[in-house]
């Protein structure tokens, strides 16, 4: 069977939905090598994230194939990439990251779409007027004119529900693993030489991802403020305006020595950051899933996040979970998992057994059921 992607973020984003991407085509072209994977790209994108799938027989990376599709890339991807897919003619096309082709559904062309979250319908003030009013649009038509819609989580699934009025029995709930990197010891050297290389202390408390208001890092600083355990912050994430306002604060209170925030990191340096790590904190005020909750599970380290979203689905019952809005609690949680290591051992061994739930080859299999479900479905319609 042909299986069709939108691969643009596969190819393009290194972080967030292109991770998401890359990691169901990994795992389907490995547990499911008998299929041929299309992955239509309007253009070639970054040469790093291309390398997995040079080589790969089983893989075919789509680029458009009319003059006009290469000029107007964007209305490739939402209409002019019908005419590509007419004549590949896969089995099935999935979108990856929330979006279908306009009119798929009137082509014969079965398809499913990822729902990742909705959270620019419950927290507009973090985003453009504009982008609210066209994801609205594409995400809502992807979840009409789809045969089936996966989501992230159960709250995503329920946003789904409510924000669209789109029917339960038509969507499924398929969590997401991570890199297998971050389930594997890594190598001292290695931990020594990122140690080195970034002037880590001997314990820090870590977080992971963009610096962005919704994502709530000062909340992490204010915190430490109280906290009895003196201990450094190591922030690695993608920078936006609202990183100005966390070095502002830094640098007001004095905790310039206290705080690091790092940007670019390697992916591959990744996993010796979080398993070096005494503590990770996440208290986003939403989220769709929360993949860096799993990455840090998968290595051993103790999780503090957020209620409010789906961050108890990532985290699990062993995990602690404050008020995205409570400093004080937050503070308090900090110094008891620093001061308790009984505590803090349970914590990362009952998270190590916890994403069990998200093994690789449990996840292929759902996704491939529904895409055995959704060809049964259209056989029988006729």
């Amino acid at each position: 069977m042909k299986i069709a992607f939108d691969a643009k973020r596969a190819t393009h984003n290194s972080t967030g939905l292109g991770n998401y991407s890359r990691y169901i085509i990994r795992i389907l072209t490995k547990y499911y090598p008998q299929h041929t994977y299309l992955l239509y790209t309007p253009e070639k994108g970054k040469k790093r994230l291309l390398e997995p799938y040079t080589g790969n027989q089983n893989v075919i990376i789509k680029y458009p194939k009319s003059f006009l599709g290469r000029m107007m890339k964007k209305l490739w991807r939402f209409v002019g990439i019908l005419s590509d897919l007419k004549k590949d003619k896969p089995g099935i096309y999935h979108g990856l990251t929330n979006e279908l082709p306009k009119g798929i559904n009137r082509q014969g062309i079965p398809s499913v779409v990822t729902i990742h979250d909705l959270i620019f319908l419950r927290y507009p003030q973090f985003y453009k007027t504009i982008d609210c009013k066209i994801y609205y649009y594409k995400f809502k038509n992807a979840c009409i004119n789809a045969d089936r819609i996966i989501a992230i989580s159960e709250m995503t699934k329920k946003d789904i529900i409510s924000f669209f009025n789109i029917s339960e029995n038509k969507i499924d709930v398929i969590y997401q693993g991570c890199d297998p990197a971050f389930a594997s010891e890594v190598a001292a050297d290695i931990k020594n030489t990122v140690k080195t290389k970034y002037n880590l202390p001997e314990k820090y408390i870590l977080y992971v991802g963009s610096i962005e208001e919704r994502k709530n890092l000062l909340l992490i600083i204010r915190a430490l403020q109280q906290t009895k355990n003196k201990i450094h912050l190591i922030a690695i994430g993608r920078r936006t305006a609202y990183a100005k306002t966390v070095e502002k604060f830094i640098f007001e209170n004095n905790m310039t020595n206290q705080v690091t925030i790092l940007e670019g990191i390697d992916f591959q340096e990744l996993p010796a950051f979080y398993q070096m790590a005494s503590l990770f904190i996440y208290p986003s005020f939403f989220e769709g899933f929360g993949i860096p909750i799993i990455e840090a599970l998968y290595s051993g380290v103790p999780v503090i996040s957020a209620t409010g979203s789906c961050l108890e689905e990532a985290g699990g019952p062993s995990s602690i979970y404050v008020n995205p809005t409570d400093i004080n609690d937050l503070s308090h949680q900090i110094d008891f998992v620093l001061s308790n290591p009984l505590v803090a051992c349970k914590m990362i061994n009952d998270g190590k057994e916890y994403v069990n739930k998200f093994n690789d080859e449990t996840i292929a299999k759902q996704l491939m059921n529904i895409y055995t479900d959704v060809l049964k479905m259209k056989r029988e319609d006729g």
